[in-house]
């Protein structure tokens, strides 16, 4: 589902961000500032992804000067994350979408469905999950977890059912190269009603911390 950054003036601004239940991303902007229009397609790719753990709302500082003072915005962009009705962080200039990423997890809930490469490893040494790598068939030929199947990411919709663990009671666990291909393949299944988790980290993730891998 994707999910629509909320536009908040000096009027609104305490109900819909101060009143709050998630923390919320502030994107302090004008319609001059070419660094705020860089950014912007992230943030709403962000207000997209984290929907339902996280709001994200923009303030046009000329429009709402109010709201500029109150956040005391001497520079933009500015990104501030407030969550129960006070600022926890805030940030001037522009982010990458990896540093803005950085910016705001500290404040989310962490997801049920995401597992730590030693987590996952404990839970495959006990027999109690399968590794599915959902990267393309030439790099799962050349190394993967222990164990692990191979389903493309382009393959989840035709073959979902494939990720069911009703017949051996083994969790499912998606990685890709990085933690993001792996999160989308995941929702994606999710989306068709096969639970799965998907590793933190990705392939990169696990190999950093020295777990073991299969070759060839």
């Amino acid at each position: 589902m994707r999910m629509t950054v909320m536009h908040v003036t000096d009027a609104s601004f305490e109900e819909l961000v101060l009143g709050s239940e998630l923390p919320v991303l502030v994107d302090l902007y004008a319609d001059w500032c070419q660094p705020c229009k860089l950014i912007a397609p992230l943030v709403e790719k962000l207000a997209s992804e984290y929907a339902g753990t996280l709001t994200v709302a923009k303030v046009n500082v000329d429009e709402n000067p109010g709201l500029a003072q109150a956040l005391r915005a001497q520079s933009i962009p500015m990104l501030v994350v407030i969550d129960g009705g006070r600022v926890v962080a805030e940030q001037v200039g522009a982010l990458d979408e990896a540093a803005l990423r950085k910016f705001v997890e500290p404040f989310l809930p962490a997801a049920a469905d995401k597992l730590e490469a030693k987590e996952l490893s404990t839970l495959l040494s006990a027999g109690r999950a399968q590794a599915v790598d959902v990267r393309d068939a030439g790099s799962f030929g050349r190394a993967h977890l222990p164990g692990a199947i191979h389903l493309s990411a382009s393959e989840i919709g035709a073959r979902a059912s494939e990720l069911s663990g009703v017949e051996d009671g083994r969790l499912r666990v998606l990685y890709g190269r990085t933690e993001d291909e792996a999160r989308d393949a995941a929702a994606a299944s999710q989306e068709l009603g096969v639970p799965v988790a998907y590793l933190a980290g990705g392939m990169l993730g696990w190999e950093s911390e020295g777990l073991p891998i299969e070759r060839g």
